[in-house]
Order: C-alpha cells, then structure tokens, then sequence
C-alpha cells in the first residue's frame, strides 16, 4: 500500500482552477482500484492519496494527475505494509 502526499506549490486559485479534472482523475483511480481513500490536509496545502497495486503502476497513474501536469503539485510516494488496523480497516492488511 502506497500514502502519496501532494503538496500544492502554485496559489490555490491555480489549483482551484484544475479541481474538476483532479477529481475526474481521482475517479478514474478508485474505478480501476488504484486508490484506496483521498482527501485534503488541513490546512489546505495539499491532498493525501491511500493507494494499492504495484509502484510502477502507481507512478504512471500520478503521472497523469491534473495537478502534476500543470505543475501547481509535486507528490511523495511512501510504500507500506499495513500489519495492525482497526477492525473497520482489515481489509488494508497487508496491502
């Protein structure tokens, strides 16, 4: 299992401006069972991605998100193995 952290490096109006095709994007990922969960940090300066299959995969995927395109983010990838969660989480173990 992948934690992709993107941090925003333009102004937020510029990253506004590309939400809907982020999202499309985001869509596009969870349909194909890329990712896992998504969502904002607080305070907004970036999104958190959780996402599974292998890293190469991965990394072609980010490679087509809006935001990179454009360059208003840069992403870290961070692979781990999930060996505890909550009992609503099991099915993350070991991904």
């Amino acid at each position: 299992m992948f934690i992709v952290s993107l941090v925003y490096v333009k102004p937020l109006d510029q990253v506004d401006a590309l939400l809907d095709a982020h999202v499309a994007w985001l869509r596009e990922g969870y349909a194909a069972g890329v990712f896992l969960a998504s969502g904002r940090k607080t305070p907004r300066t970036g999104g958190i991605i959780l996402a599974s299959g292998d890293r190469a995969s991965l990394d072609a995927w980010l490679e087509r998100d809006p935001f990179r395109v454009a360059g208003v983010a840069t992403c870290a990838v961070t692979e781990f193995t999930a060996s505890m969660t909550a009992p609503a989480l099991a099915a993350l173990q070991g991904l």
